[in-house]
Protein backbone atom coordinates (compact mmCIF):
# COMPACT_ATOMS: atom_id res chain seq x y z
CA UNK A 1 0.00 0.00 0.00
CA UNK A 2 0.81 3.20 -0.21
CA UNK A 3 3.86 1.87 -3.03
CA UNK A 4 4.60 3.61 -6.30
CA UNK A 5 4.84 2.25 -9.79
CA UNK A 6 7.32 -0.12 -10.57
CA UNK A 7 9.10 2.19 -12.82
CA UNK A 8 9.28 4.58 -9.89
CA UNK A 9 11.92 1.73 -7.83
CA UNK A 10 15.25 2.63 -8.19
CA UNK A 11 17.56 0.10 -9.74
CA UNK A 12 21.11 0.15 -9.29
CA UNK A 13 21.97 0.13 -13.08
CA UNK A 14 19.11 3.17 -13.51
CA UNK A 15 21.10 6.52 -12.95
CA UNK A 16 20.07 9.81 -14.31
CA UNK A 17 22.12 11.25 -16.45
CA UNK A 18 24.61 13.86 -15.09
CA UNK A 19 26.02 16.83 -16.63
CA UNK A 20 29.33 16.74 -15.76
CA UNK A 21 29.82 13.23 -17.34
CA UNK A 22 31.02 12.79 -20.47
CA UNK A 23 29.07 11.54 -23.67
CA UNK A 24 30.54 8.30 -24.70
CA UNK A 25 31.76 8.15 -28.57
CA UNK A 26 30.34 6.84 -31.20
CA UNK A 27 31.68 4.33 -33.31
CA UNK A 28 33.00 5.45 -36.35
CA UNK A 29 33.77 2.76 -39.09
CA UNK A 30 37.67 3.39 -40.67
CA UNK A 31 38.38 5.52 -43.90
CA UNK A 32 37.77 3.48 -47.26
CA UNK A 33 41.01 2.70 -49.31
CA UNK A 34 41.58 5.46 -51.78
CA UNK A 35 42.00 2.68 -54.50
CA UNK A 36 39.99 -0.17 -55.23
CA UNK A 37 41.83 -3.25 -57.49
CA UNK A 38 44.87 -3.53 -58.40
CA UNK A 39 48.13 -1.74 -56.90
CA UNK A 40 49.08 1.66 -59.41
CA UNK A 41 52.48 1.27 -60.99
CA UNK A 42 54.45 3.78 -60.48
CA UNK A 43 54.79 6.62 -63.12
CA UNK A 44 57.72 7.53 -64.69
CA UNK A 45 59.31 9.92 -67.11
CA UNK A 46 58.65 13.69 -67.89
CA UNK A 47 55.40 13.87 -66.88
CA UNK A 48 55.81 11.97 -63.27
CA UNK A 49 58.53 14.53 -63.03
CA UNK A 50 56.34 17.83 -63.78
CA UNK A 51 53.98 16.73 -61.53
CA UNK A 52 54.20 18.27 -58.48
CA UNK A 53 52.85 15.79 -55.10
CA UNK A 54 49.95 17.12 -53.06
CA UNK A 55 51.88 19.55 -50.14
CA UNK A 56 50.78 21.93 -47.33
CA UNK A 57 51.04 25.13 -47.56
CA UNK A 58 54.29 25.75 -46.07
CA UNK A 59 56.29 23.26 -48.43
CA UNK A 60 54.54 25.25 -51.48
CA UNK A 61 55.89 28.53 -50.12
CA UNK A 62 59.43 26.91 -50.10
CA UNK A 63 59.39 25.61 -53.71
CA UNK A 64 58.38 29.50 -54.54
CA UNK A 65 61.05 30.76 -52.84
CA UNK A 66 63.32 27.97 -54.68
CA UNK A 67 62.17 29.00 -57.49
CA UNK A 68 62.78 32.69 -57.04
CA UNK A 69 66.39 32.07 -56.20
CA UNK A 70 66.78 30.71 -59.18
CA UNK A 71 65.23 33.60 -60.95
CA UNK A 72 67.75 35.83 -59.22
CA UNK A 73 70.65 33.09 -60.47
CA UNK A 74 70.12 33.67 -63.85
CA UNK A 75 69.48 37.69 -63.82
CA UNK A 76 73.18 37.92 -61.78
CA UNK A 77 74.60 35.51 -64.76
CA UNK A 78 72.44 37.93 -67.20
CA UNK A 79 73.69 41.04 -65.46
CA UNK A 80 77.51 39.73 -65.67
CA UNK A 81 76.74 38.43 -69.32
CA UNK A 82 75.87 42.20 -70.41
CA UNK A 83 78.45 43.88 -68.50
CA UNK A 84 81.14 41.57 -70.12
CA UNK A 85 79.78 42.08 -73.75
CA UNK A 86 79.80 46.14 -72.90
CA UNK A 87 83.84 46.05 -71.61
CA UNK A 88 84.71 43.49 -74.23
CA UNK A 89 83.02 45.81 -76.78
CA UNK A 90 85.43 48.15 -77.76
CA UNK A 91 88.21 45.44 -78.28
CA UNK A 92 86.61 43.52 -80.63
CA UNK A 93 85.85 46.99 -82.29
CA UNK A 94 89.06 47.99 -82.03
CA UNK A 95 90.84 44.25 -83.41
CA UNK A 96 88.22 44.46 -86.26
CA UNK A 97 89.21 47.94 -87.38
CA UNK A 98 93.58 46.80 -87.03
CA UNK A 99 92.32 43.74 -89.38
CA UNK A 100 90.84 46.01 -91.80
CA UNK A 101 93.43 48.68 -91.60
CA UNK A 102 95.76 45.58 -92.34
CA UNK A 103 93.81 44.46 -94.92
CA UNK A 104 93.74 47.67 -96.57
CA UNK A 105 97.76 47.80 -96.32
CA UNK A 106 97.92 44.43 -98.00
CA UNK A 107 95.48 45.39 -101.04
CA UNK A 108 96.96 48.47 -101.91
CA UNK A 109 99.29 48.45 -104.56
CA UNK A 110 102.87 48.08 -103.25
CA UNK A 111 105.91 49.55 -103.97
CA UNK A 112 109.16 47.43 -104.55
CA UNK A 113 112.39 48.47 -102.77
CA UNK A 114 115.91 47.51 -101.20
CA UNK A 115 116.39 47.61 -97.19
CA UNK A 116 119.63 49.96 -97.23
CA UNK A 117 119.90 50.10 -93.26
CA UNK A 118 118.23 48.48 -89.80
CA UNK A 119 118.15 51.54 -87.48
CA UNK A 120 115.96 49.58 -85.23
CA UNK A 121 113.44 47.06 -84.42
CA UNK A 122 110.97 49.40 -85.69
CA UNK A 123 112.55 51.65 -88.19
CA UNK A 124 115.09 51.32 -91.20
CA UNK A 125 116.16 53.08 -94.21
CA UNK A 126 115.12 51.94 -97.32
CA UNK A 127 115.58 53.45 -101.22
CA UNK A 128 113.39 52.31 -104.06
CA UNK A 129 114.36 53.00 -107.83
CA UNK A 130 112.67 55.91 -108.57
CA UNK A 131 113.50 58.08 -105.87
CA UNK A 132 116.01 58.68 -102.86
CA UNK A 133 116.32 57.16 -99.54
CA UNK A 134 114.00 57.49 -96.97
CA UNK A 135 114.09 56.68 -93.54
CA UNK A 136 110.10 54.57 -92.69
CA UNK A 137 109.02 52.20 -90.04
CA UNK A 138 108.77 48.55 -89.98
CA UNK A 139 104.96 47.15 -89.77
CA UNK A 140 104.58 45.00 -86.28
CA UNK A 141 103.72 41.78 -88.41
CA UNK A 142 106.90 41.82 -90.88
CA UNK A 143 108.85 38.90 -89.86
CA UNK A 144 112.02 40.85 -88.04
CA UNK A 145 114.56 37.98 -89.06
CA UNK A 146 114.60 37.84 -92.60
CA UNK A 147 115.29 41.13 -93.02
CA UNK A 148 118.53 41.95 -93.89
CA UNK A 149 120.48 44.67 -95.79
CA UNK A 150 120.02 44.28 -99.48
CA UNK A 151 117.38 42.11 -99.81
CA UNK A 152 114.11 42.93 -101.66
CA UNK A 153 111.23 44.83 -99.76
CA UNK A 154 107.20 45.76 -100.03
CA UNK A 155 106.71 49.31 -99.76
CA UNK A 156 103.40 51.45 -99.05
CA UNK A 157 102.50 53.12 -101.52
CA UNK A 158 101.80 56.35 -100.14
CA UNK A 159 103.67 56.05 -96.70
CA UNK A 160 106.58 53.69 -97.80
CA UNK A 161 106.14 51.99 -94.61
CA UNK A 162 107.84 48.23 -94.41
CA UNK A 163 104.52 45.95 -95.05
CA UNK A 164 106.49 42.63 -96.37
CA UNK A 165 109.67 41.16 -97.98
CA UNK A 166 109.99 39.30 -101.61
CA UNK A 167 111.16 35.74 -101.01
CA UNK A 168 112.77 35.28 -104.40
CA UNK A 169 115.66 37.85 -104.73
CA UNK A 170 115.98 36.74 -108.32
CA UNK A 171 114.83 39.32 -110.67
CA UNK A 172 111.50 37.69 -112.56
CA UNK A 173 113.50 38.86 -115.95
CA UNK A 174 115.94 37.14 -115.13
CA UNK A 175 114.24 33.79 -113.94
CA UNK A 176 112.52 33.99 -117.34
CA UNK A 177 116.05 34.35 -119.12
CA UNK A 178 116.61 30.26 -117.56
CA UNK A 179 116.08 27.79 -120.58
CA UNK A 180 113.84 25.04 -118.57
CA UNK A 181 113.57 23.01 -121.69
CA UNK A 182 116.32 22.08 -123.74
CA UNK A 183 115.59 23.50 -127.99
CA UNK A 184 115.36 20.55 -130.28
CA UNK A 185 117.78 21.34 -132.50
CA UNK A 186 121.36 19.61 -132.31
CA UNK A 187 124.56 19.81 -134.20
CA UNK A 188 123.05 17.43 -136.34
CA UNK A 189 120.70 19.90 -137.91
CA UNK A 190 123.17 22.44 -138.95
CA UNK A 191 124.25 22.21 -142.34
CA UNK A 192 128.21 22.98 -142.98
CA UNK A 193 129.74 25.00 -139.94
CA UNK A 194 132.11 22.12 -139.14
CA UNK A 195 134.70 24.69 -138.24
CA UNK A 196 132.71 26.84 -136.14
CA UNK A 197 131.14 23.98 -134.59
CA UNK A 198 134.36 22.88 -133.56
CA UNK A 199 135.69 26.57 -132.70
CA UNK A 200 132.68 26.79 -130.34
CA UNK A 201 133.13 23.61 -128.85
CA UNK A 202 136.64 24.23 -128.14
CA UNK A 203 136.07 27.62 -126.18
CA UNK A 204 132.62 26.94 -124.62
CA UNK A 205 132.05 23.10 -124.16
CA UNK A 206 135.74 21.64 -123.40
CA UNK A 207 136.41 24.08 -120.53
CA UNK A 208 133.33 23.20 -118.24
CA UNK A 209 133.73 19.49 -119.19
CA UNK A 210 137.01 19.11 -119.21
CA UNK A 211 139.23 22.18 -117.36
CA UNK A 212 142.07 19.68 -116.54
CA UNK A 213 143.32 19.60 -119.94
CA UNK A 214 143.73 23.72 -120.01
CA UNK A 215 145.24 23.14 -116.57
CA UNK A 216 148.13 20.76 -118.21
CA UNK A 217 148.99 22.56 -120.73
CA UNK A 218 149.04 25.45 -118.43
CA UNK A 219 147.06 28.06 -120.34
CA UNK A 220 143.45 29.69 -119.61
CA UNK A 221 140.35 28.33 -120.91
CA UNK A 222 138.66 31.64 -123.00
CA UNK A 223 135.87 33.40 -121.72
CA UNK A 224 133.51 33.84 -124.24
CA UNK A 225 132.96 33.61 -127.85
CA UNK A 226 131.40 36.23 -130.52
CA UNK A 227 129.57 35.06 -133.59
CA UNK A 228 128.87 37.41 -136.15
CA UNK A 229 127.93 36.99 -139.72
CA UNK A 230 125.26 37.89 -142.30
CA UNK A 231 121.61 37.39 -141.16
CA UNK A 232 120.33 33.95 -141.33
CA UNK A 233 123.54 32.02 -141.04
CA UNK A 234 123.18 29.96 -138.27
CA UNK A 235 124.13 32.05 -135.14
CA UNK A 236 121.43 31.73 -133.18
CA UNK A 237 120.71 28.25 -134.40
CA UNK A 238 124.63 27.13 -133.18
CA UNK A 239 123.62 28.68 -129.87
CA UNK A 240 120.41 26.07 -129.85
CA UNK A 241 122.39 23.12 -130.16
CA UNK A 242 124.97 24.29 -127.91
CA UNK A 243 122.12 24.19 -125.25
CA UNK A 244 120.80 21.30 -126.13
CA UNK A 245 124.10 19.52 -126.25
CA UNK A 246 125.46 20.48 -122.65
CA UNK A 247 124.04 19.38 -119.41
CA UNK A 248 125.39 23.26 -118.18
CA UNK A 249 122.96 25.76 -117.28
CA UNK A 250 121.75 27.67 -120.42
CA UNK A 251 120.81 31.59 -119.97
CA UNK A 252 119.43 33.27 -123.17
CA UNK A 253 118.81 37.23 -123.39
CA UNK A 254 118.36 39.27 -126.16
CA UNK A 255 119.99 43.06 -126.37
CA UNK A 256 117.32 45.04 -126.22
CA UNK A 257 116.00 42.94 -122.76
CA UNK A 258 119.11 45.37 -120.81
CA UNK A 259 117.55 48.19 -121.74
CA UNK A 260 115.38 49.43 -118.52
CA UNK A 261 113.64 52.30 -118.16
CA UNK A 262 114.65 54.17 -114.84
CA UNK A 263 118.25 54.81 -114.32
CA UNK A 264 120.34 52.08 -113.11
CA UNK A 265 117.72 49.11 -113.91
CA UNK A 266 119.74 47.91 -116.90
CA UNK A 267 123.20 47.71 -115.35
CA UNK A 268 121.21 46.27 -111.66
CA UNK A 269 119.59 43.64 -114.32
CA UNK A 270 123.59 42.66 -115.81
CA UNK A 271 124.85 42.27 -112.40
CA UNK A 272 121.55 40.14 -111.58
CA UNK A 273 121.91 37.68 -114.28
CA UNK A 274 125.54 37.16 -113.73
CA UNK A 275 125.13 36.64 -110.23
CA UNK A 276 122.42 34.27 -111.34
CA UNK A 277 124.70 32.56 -113.66
CA UNK A 278 127.68 31.90 -111.29
CA UNK A 279 125.11 30.25 -108.72
CA UNK A 280 123.66 27.89 -111.01
CA UNK A 281 127.55 27.69 -112.45
CA UNK A 282 128.35 25.35 -114.65
CA UNK A 283 126.40 28.04 -116.83
CA UNK A 284 126.86 29.37 -120.21
CA UNK A 285 124.74 33.08 -120.78
CA UNK A 286 123.94 33.81 -124.71
CA UNK A 287 123.34 37.50 -125.33
CA UNK A 288 121.45 37.98 -128.80
CA UNK A 289 121.91 40.72 -130.47
CA UNK A 290 124.88 42.48 -128.73
CA UNK A 291 124.67 45.81 -131.25
CA UNK A 292 121.78 46.95 -129.24
CA UNK A 293 123.88 48.21 -126.23
CA UNK A 294 127.37 47.41 -127.33
CA UNK A 295 127.73 50.11 -129.37
CA UNK A 296 130.76 52.28 -129.89
CA UNK A 297 131.06 55.21 -127.25
CA UNK A 298 130.54 58.35 -128.09
CA UNK A 299 129.16 62.20 -126.86
CA UNK A 300 125.79 61.25 -125.90
CA UNK A 301 123.39 64.12 -125.81
CA UNK A 302 119.73 61.98 -124.33
CA UNK A 303 120.08 60.37 -120.70
CA UNK A 304 118.60 57.35 -122.61
CA UNK A 305 121.72 57.01 -124.59
CA UNK A 306 123.97 57.68 -121.52
CA UNK A 307 122.35 54.85 -119.47
CA UNK A 308 122.58 52.57 -122.42
CA UNK A 309 126.43 52.86 -122.27
CA UNK A 310 126.51 52.89 -118.36
CA UNK A 311 124.63 49.20 -119.10
CA UNK A 312 127.35 48.31 -121.69
CA UNK A 313 130.11 49.29 -119.04
CA UNK A 314 128.80 47.10 -116.59
CA UNK A 315 128.87 44.34 -119.09
CA UNK A 316 132.52 45.01 -119.60
CA UNK A 317 133.08 44.95 -115.92
CA UNK A 318 130.86 41.56 -115.61
CA UNK A 319 133.13 40.29 -118.36
CA UNK A 320 136.36 41.08 -117.32
CA UNK A 321 136.71 42.89 -113.65
CA UNK A 322 138.10 42.00 -110.29
CA UNK A 323 135.30 38.86 -110.00
CA UNK A 324 136.68 35.69 -111.36
CA UNK A 325 133.77 34.53 -113.39
CA UNK A 326 134.48 30.66 -113.23
CA UNK A 327 132.49 28.31 -114.43
CA UNK A 328 130.47 31.04 -116.67
CA UNK A 329 131.12 31.33 -120.34
CA UNK A 330 129.47 33.94 -122.56
CA UNK A 331 128.26 33.57 -126.23
CA UNK A 332 127.71 36.87 -128.63
CA UNK A 333 125.70 36.89 -131.63
CA UNK A 334 125.70 40.12 -133.96
CA UNK A 335 125.13 41.31 -137.24
CA UNK A 336 126.85 44.45 -137.33
CA UNK A 337 130.80 43.41 -135.41
CA UNK A 338 131.84 46.49 -137.18
CA UNK A 339 129.76 48.93 -134.38
CA UNK A 340 130.62 47.41 -131.61
CA UNK A 341 133.19 48.96 -129.10
CA UNK A 342 136.72 48.03 -129.36
CA UNK A 343 136.55 47.60 -125.73
CA UNK A 344 134.03 44.51 -126.05
CA UNK A 345 135.67 42.75 -128.12
CA UNK A 346 139.28 42.39 -126.94
CA UNK A 347 140.97 39.43 -125.99
CA UNK A 348 140.38 39.13 -122.23
CA UNK A 349 136.25 40.18 -122.64
CA UNK A 350 136.15 37.49 -125.66
CA UNK A 351 138.63 35.83 -126.99
CA UNK A 352 137.51 33.93 -129.91
CA UNK A 353 135.66 36.17 -133.16
CA UNK A 354 133.87 33.24 -135.01
CA UNK A 355 132.44 34.40 -138.26
CA UNK A 356 129.82 32.52 -140.44
CA UNK A 357 129.75 33.52 -144.04
CA UNK A 358 127.29 32.74 -146.39
CA UNK A 359 127.11 29.06 -147.56
CA UNK A 360 129.29 27.39 -150.41
CA UNK A 361 127.97 24.64 -152.69
CA UNK A 362 128.69 22.04 -150.21
CA UNK A 363 126.91 23.56 -147.41
CA UNK A 364 123.60 24.39 -149.99
CA UNK A 365 123.86 20.79 -150.56
CA UNK A 366 123.76 19.93 -146.74
CA UNK A 367 121.19 22.23 -145.89
CA UNK A 368 118.34 21.36 -148.50
CA UNK A 369 118.81 17.90 -147.56
CA UNK A 370 118.08 18.69 -143.83
CA UNK A 371 115.00 20.84 -144.88
CA UNK A 372 113.46 18.25 -147.35
CA UNK A 373 114.64 14.81 -145.67
CA UNK A 374 111.15 15.05 -144.52
CA UNK A 375 109.67 16.20 -147.19
CA UNK A 376 107.41 14.23 -149.56
CA UNK A 377 109.40 15.09 -153.18
CA UNK A 378 108.21 14.41 -157.09
CA UNK A 379 110.38 12.59 -159.29
CA UNK A 380 111.03 15.69 -161.51
CA UNK A 381 112.59 17.60 -158.14
CA UNK A 382 116.00 18.39 -159.30
CA UNK A 383 117.77 20.41 -156.04
CA UNK A 384 120.96 20.71 -157.83
CA UNK A 385 119.45 23.04 -160.19
CA UNK A 386 119.12 25.43 -156.91
CA UNK A 387 122.40 24.55 -155.27
CA UNK A 388 124.68 25.63 -158.27
CA UNK A 389 122.49 29.04 -158.73
CA UNK A 390 124.88 31.92 -158.66
CA UNK A 391 122.15 33.30 -155.99
CA UNK A 392 122.98 34.37 -152.58
CA UNK A 393 121.23 32.26 -150.42
CA UNK A 394 121.63 32.15 -146.60
CA UNK A 395 120.34 28.71 -144.41
CA UNK A 396 117.40 30.84 -143.56
CA UNK A 397 116.59 31.18 -147.52
CA UNK A 398 117.20 27.81 -148.41
CA UNK A 399 114.48 26.84 -145.19
CA UNK A 400 111.94 29.31 -146.71
CA UNK A 401 112.51 27.91 -150.40
CA UNK A 402 111.41 24.90 -148.79
CA UNK A 403 108.26 25.76 -147.06
CA UNK A 404 107.62 28.16 -149.21
CA UNK A 405 107.19 25.13 -151.87
CA UNK A 406 105.33 22.68 -149.28
CA UNK A 407 102.65 25.69 -148.94
CA UNK A 408 102.29 26.00 -152.91
CA UNK A 409 101.65 22.38 -153.28
CA UNK A 410 99.18 22.50 -150.40
CA UNK A 411 97.39 25.38 -151.81
CA UNK A 412 97.05 22.86 -155.31
CA UNK A 413 95.81 19.77 -153.20
CA UNK A 414 98.65 17.72 -153.99
CA UNK A 415 100.43 15.64 -151.36
CA UNK A 416 103.87 15.82 -153.59
CA UNK A 417 106.30 18.74 -153.67
CA UNK A 418 107.12 18.79 -157.83
CA UNK A 419 110.06 21.08 -159.31
CA UNK A 420 107.95 24.09 -160.17
CA UNK A 421 106.81 24.53 -156.73
CA UNK A 422 110.60 24.75 -155.84
CA UNK A 423 111.22 27.42 -158.76
CA UNK A 424 108.02 29.57 -157.57
CA UNK A 425 109.59 29.82 -154.58
CA UNK A 426 113.07 30.49 -155.45
CA UNK A 427 111.64 33.00 -157.12
CA UNK A 428 108.94 34.89 -154.41
CA UNK A 429 112.08 34.31 -151.72
CA UNK A 430 113.87 36.32 -153.83
CA UNK A 431 112.05 38.77 -154.99
CA UNK A 432 110.94 39.51 -151.33
CA UNK A 433 114.86 39.66 -149.98
CA UNK A 434 114.90 42.12 -153.01
CA UNK A 435 112.39 43.86 -151.40
CA UNK A 436 110.76 43.74 -154.71
CA UNK A 437 107.17 41.70 -155.75
CA UNK A 438 106.91 38.84 -158.50
CA UNK A 439 105.24 39.98 -160.98
CA UNK A 440 101.78 38.25 -161.05
CA UNK A 441 101.64 37.10 -157.92
CA UNK A 442 98.54 38.81 -156.99
CA UNK A 443 97.00 38.28 -160.70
Amino acid sequence: MGQGPSGGLNRPGDRKPDGNEKKEKKFEPAAPPSRVGRKQRKQKGPEAAARLPTVTPSTKCKLRLLKMERMKDYLLMEEEFVANQERLKPQEEKAEEDRSKVDDLRGTPMSVGNLEELIDENHAIVSSSVGPEYYVGILSFVDKDQLEPGCSILMHNKVLSVVGILQDEVDPMVSVMKVEKAPLESYADIGGLEAQIQEIKEAVELPLTHPELYEDIGIKPPKGVILYGEPGTGKTLLAKAVANSTSATFLRVVGSELIQKYLGDGPKLVRELFRVADDLSPSIVFIDEIDAIGTKRYDANSGGEREIQRTMLELLNQLDGFDSRGDVKVILATNRIESLDPALLRPGRIDRKIEFPLPDIKTRRRIFQIHTSKMTLSEDVNLEEFVMTKDEFSGADIKAICTEAGLLALRERRMKVTHPDFKKAKEKVMFKKKEGVPEGLYM
